[in-house]
């Protein structure tokens, strides 16, 4: 045996494997491992702005919500815009998103927990119709960080992780987008999926602007609106009232938001009824009626209050028929079906990957 092949033989004796399955989102990104660890960080990379932010915080990169807490100290950066990496006006690669981007999957990578023995092998979830440019941008931030690295859609990685693979339709709902995809025995193609950008971003602009014009004289930012959303968004008609404090001039302030709320999150309904209807006009007629009676709802935006019957009842009114059901673990649904798509892929697939 030569020394080059003992030497092979010897790392794949020593050397274990994490598998890791990861979802790279705008506004979270979580992880799933194969020892058991699951974690989720928002999606925020701050670098000190000066030499006394840095003295002050003695770090010298930031993450999640310790970085959107202390943002006035530091240059914040929230690398994924619509789901993936953003890019500059003339269509080039933005240096400090990428930059940014890479010290976020190290980091969710470090909070998996890999010792120090073990290779990482990743599946990375992406918006459904990520630009061919943009996938290869995550691919090289994530390879400082891994051994080995996969990409796949979204909500792909959602039924995989459910075992959900035929005659389904999936709606996976992040800050950035808004993914579909028909899964109908086979790997989707692109005509099997749909990446719309009216996504919990969306919603917190509308709600912004809903509260702006009912209350002027009301102060906030789009982070306030943000968690504002994230404790109260509904879309109920029947809700318990939903009141803020928002300050007036300095002084914290009451001001019910019900009706402002439940209008802005409605607004997502009808672009997703309706994309969720050329994918179902598309299919084998035969199958069609059965496609529409699984739909899974996922990802963070599918934790407002009643969306899942808001869509429900749409699809009756546009489609003649549905029935929608929200996934029991939003947050890691697509880490957890990663993780699955990564323990299933040979390991002679993993290695042709390096």
């Amino acid at each position: 045996m030569s020394d080059a092949t003992q030497d092979a033989g010897d790392i794949k004796k020593d050397h274990g494997v994490l598998y890791v399955g990861i979802d790279l989102g705008t506004s979270r990104t979580s992880v799933s491992a194969s020892n058991g660890v699951r974690e989720t960080i928002e999606s925020f990379v701050g670098y000190p702005k000066d030499p006394v932010a840095r003295k002050l915080l003695k770090k010298d990169v930031l993450f999640g919500r310790e970085a959107r807490d202390k943002r006035l100290s530091l240059n914040l950066h929230r690398p994924l815009e619509h789901g993936v990496l953003k890019f500059n006006a003339d269509g080039s690669e933005d240096a400090d998103s990428r930059r940014a981007a890479m010290d976020l999957v190290k980091e969710i990578v470090r909070q998996a927990k890999p010792r120090k023995d073990e290779l990482v092998y990743a599946v990375i979830g992406v918006p459904a119709q990520a630009q061919i440019t943009n996938k290869d941008a995550i691919l090289q931030a994530a390879r400082e960080s891994v051994d080995s690295v996969m990409l796949c859609s979204e909500p792909f990685s959602v039924a995989y992780g459910l075992d959900m693979l035929e005659d389904v339709l999936v709606i996976d709902i992040g800050a950035g987008t808004v993914d579909l995809c028909r899964m109908h025995g086979t790997m989707p193609e692109e005509s099997d999926q749909i990446t719309m950008n009216t996504a919990g971003d969306f919603v917190d602009e509308e709600l912004g602007k809903e509260i702006a014009a009912a209350f002027p004289e009301a102060q906030f930012t789009k982070q306030m609106v943000k968690e504002i959303k994230e404790r109260h968004s509904t879309v109920d008609a029947a809700t318990e009232p939903v009141v803020v404090q928002l300050p007036v001039n300095g002084k914290p302030t009451d001001f019910d938001i019900t009706e402002q709320m439940r209008t802005a999150c409605q607004r997502i309904v009808p672009p997703i009824v309706e994309g969720l209807g050329k994918l179902v006009a598309s299919f084998d007629p035969e199958f069609q009626e059965k496609l529409k009676s699984r739909v899974l709802l996922a990802g963070g935006g599918s934790q407002i209050k009643g969306l899942d019957r808001a869509l429900t009842a749409e699809m009756h009114e546009m489609l003649g028929g549905g029935n929608v059901i929200r996934i029991e673990e939003p947050i890691y649904g697509g880490a957890n079906g990663a993780l699955k798509i990564a323990h299933d892929m040979p390991e002679d697939y993993w290695e042709q990957l390096k």
